[in-house]
């Protein structure tokens, strides 16, 4: 193996992680589950870190980076819904969110041709706060009940962030779409 797939390759294995991680939890493992949720959410810090500092990006990374990232948080909060530790319309929100930044960014790289997707820094919090929320919710599970105000709080932080990065990934992205059309047909 080249040097430079090393963040791919630690990007599937975070892939591989979510079987697991959603096992562990409907099996109610939850130690397991935890730790398995820690070490991917390691492996995305890393493989992230390694890529850009040695400049390993590729364009298989690229995807792999954020598909595996959307697998882990979907499938943990579908597993934690199930499981009655995060409310159903929470649940509902994140995937409806993740599935218009998918759809958009397919529909945007079909129409503007262009294949670089930044996120938004109100994404990134976003990102950072669902999976503090799967982190308090299994440590909770696993090892030491917390103050139930901590969940309750990310609870709905995690739905401010979520509408707030829904909607300005919507807005910045049909702006740059209009914006390449508009200057494409110019030409």
């Amino acid at each position: 193996m080249k040097l430079n797939q090393i963040p791919n390759t630690i990007s599937v294995i975070r892939i591989l992680l979510v079987g697991p991680v959603v096992y562990c939890l409907l099996n109610q493992q939850y130690e397991m589950a935890w730790w398995l949720f820690v070490i991917a959410g390691i492996s995305d810090g890393v493989d992230g870190y390694l890529a850009r500092r040695f400049n390993w990006q590729t364009e298989l990374g690229a995807t792999l980076d954020p598909i595996g990232d959307k697998l882990l948080m979907v499938f943990s909060y579908l597993a934690l819904g199930w499981l009655a530790q995060l409310p159903i319309w929470l649940v509902i929100l994140v995937i409806l969110r993740d599935v218009v930044i998918v759809l958009g960014t397919l529909f945007y790289r079909r129409l503007t041709g262009d294949k670089v997707i930044q996120p938004l820094y109100i994404s990134k919090v976003n990102t950072v706060v669902q999976i503090l929320l799967v982190v308090v919710i299994i440590y909770s599970l696993a090892f030491q009940v917390l103050p139930v105000w901590l969940a309750q709080s990310l609870i709905y932080i995690v739905a401010v962030t979520t509408i707030t990065s829904g909607i300005g990934y919507v807005y910045v992205w049909t702006r740059r779409a209009r914006k390449t059309i508009n200057e494409g047909q110019r030409v």
